[in-house]
């Protein structure tokens, strides 16, 4: 039973490790469509991409750093932490993903205004070029975060049950 927690533990954080990278794959997506858009653009919309995907990528770059870097260490530390103390281990891991539901229920109200807003913006901004470009990036920025964070928050849970289910 103890290599099972310690490789459920293990697995959780590589599978945010890789959300991380993902994350990381879409930043550059997003910078090399920027460059793109600068160099080989020829409509004003097409120059108006620039700035709001290298901003955008540039903030995912930050986002997947903070995952890689939070849980990489955590995924080599995890068995080591559990074979120390398993019950002190278990207990703040439950706390720890009951605050990560708690986070991720606050994610999925700020991303859905996030579009909404962003959505409003496209619409009663329709012949400024920058302000749509901004709003067209804001709304598939978010979307590709509720994407990962639907996966984050589906594993965030599952582990969370399996903990409990280890407390009773």
């Amino acid at each position: 039973m103890d290599i099972d927690i310690a490789k459920l533990s293990t697995d959780w954080a590589k599978a945010e490790v890789f959300s991380g990278k993902m994350i990381w794959l879409f930043s550059i997506i997003y910078i090399i469509a920027a460059i793109g858009f600068l160099r080989l653009g020829r409509t004003d919309m097409a120059k108006a991409f620039f700035w709001p995907l290298l901003t955008a990528g540039v903030f995912l770059i930050a986002v997947g750093a903070g995952l890689y870097l939070a849980n990489q260490p955590r995924a080599q530390q995890f068995e080591q932490a559990y074979r120390q103390n398993p019950s002190t281990f278990v207990k703040q891991e439950i706390e720890r993903t009951a605050n990560s539901e708690g986070q991720l229920k606050l994610v999925f109200r700020i991303l859905p205004a996030i579009v909404i807003a962003a959505a409003l913006l496209i619409l009663f901004l329709p012949g400024s070029p920058n302000w749509r470009a901004i709003g067209i990036t804001l709304v598939i920025t978010a979307a590709f975060l509720m994407v990962v964070d639907s996966n984050t928050d589906a594993r965030n849970t599952a582990y969370h049950a399996k903990l409990m289910s280890l407390k009773q």
